[in-house]
């Protein structure tokens, strides 16, 4: 690990150590995907961990260098940290250079009031505060810094603990906020690269901001979330098939369609039976 850096030295190892981890696959995504557009203004949401930090540099370098004509803006919504996750946060984003705006919620207050850690209901007022904060700055889009091992342990834990085979997208549009849209263009990266980076220069973000479930870990330790457990199955998926990781992010988008027993498209369900009698080629 290096001593920390200066932004500068930051800056350049994404587009020159890191270019074919980190900047290559963040741009191919931006492309193939087309989550950047003309005239865009993108708020990239930021919530101190490693994954938002470094998409708020790329994205920083990506209005540097496109030929796209599109506005960013930079934005921490601070749901309730603690005082001293608060100052890491602070004391991040000014070494990187980022120029984020900071607006208070009381969203951990609210969920801790429901009398049990409320992941869910967490997460769906934080996207909704972002989707809302992004509008009254002028944006059109949220970035989110969700990457490539968040897509394939989505898609497992759908299909163990849902029973739906289902991925996390690329990108979406708000069902609340009309007109908006939420874009991941780490979509292609890998976490180990992240963390790779960001050991590199030597770098410290927040594990986990929130306190409830920090707790909740201490006075429980045998409990682990269903994402920890995703984790360690895709390892051991790894060692039984190294490219396993590769497969699951292939398989969303190489699904035959005349070869599963049913499907849901727009809330309409089509069965196998459906299908069979409709296509006499099944």
């Amino acid at each position: 690990m290096k001593n920390i850096s200066d932004v500068k030295s930051i800056e350049k190892s994404i587009i020159t150590n890191f270019r074919s981890r980190l900047w290559s696959k963040f741009t191919k995504a931006v492309k193939e995907y087309e989550l950047v557009e003309e005239n865009d203004r993108i708020c990239v949401c930021i919530s101190g961990g490693k994954d938002s930090m470094l998409l708020a540099k790329l994205f920083q370098e990506l209005h540097r260098h496109s030929q796209i004509p599109f506005d960013v803006t930079y934005l921490v919504m601070n749901p309730g940290y603690n005082e001293e996750n608060l100052e890491l946060i602070k004391s991040n984003v000014s070494r990187l250079g980022i120029p984020a705006e900071i607006k208070d919620s009381n969203i951990f207050e609210v969920t801790a009031s429901q009398g049990k850690i409320a992941c869910y209901l967490c997460a769906k007022m934080r996207r909704g505060a972002l989707y809302s904060l992004a509008r009254d700055l002028g944006c059109n889009k949220i970035a989110l810094g969700h990457h490539f091992d968040d897509v394939i342990e989505t898609t497992l834990l759908s299909m163990l603990n849902a029973g739906a085979f289902q991925t996390m997208l690329p990108k979406l549009r708000s069902k609340n906020f009309d007109g908006m849209e939420l874009i991941r263009p780490m979509y292609l990266i890998r976490e180990k690269d992240i963390i790779a980076w960001a050991e590199y220069h030597g770098l410290r973000f927040l594990q986990c901001a929130c306190r409830f479930t920090e707790k909740d870990a201490q006075s429980n330790p045998e409990t682990a979330s269903q994402r920890k457990k995703t984790k360690e199955l895709i390892k051991i998926l790894t060692e039984y098939n190294p490219v396993a990781e590769k497969n699951i992010f292939t398989a969303t988008n190489n699904v035959v369609i005349d070869k599963i027993l049913g499907y849901k498209h727009n809330g309409v369900k089509k069965t196998f039976n459906e299908l069979y009698r409709d296509d006499p080629t099944v």
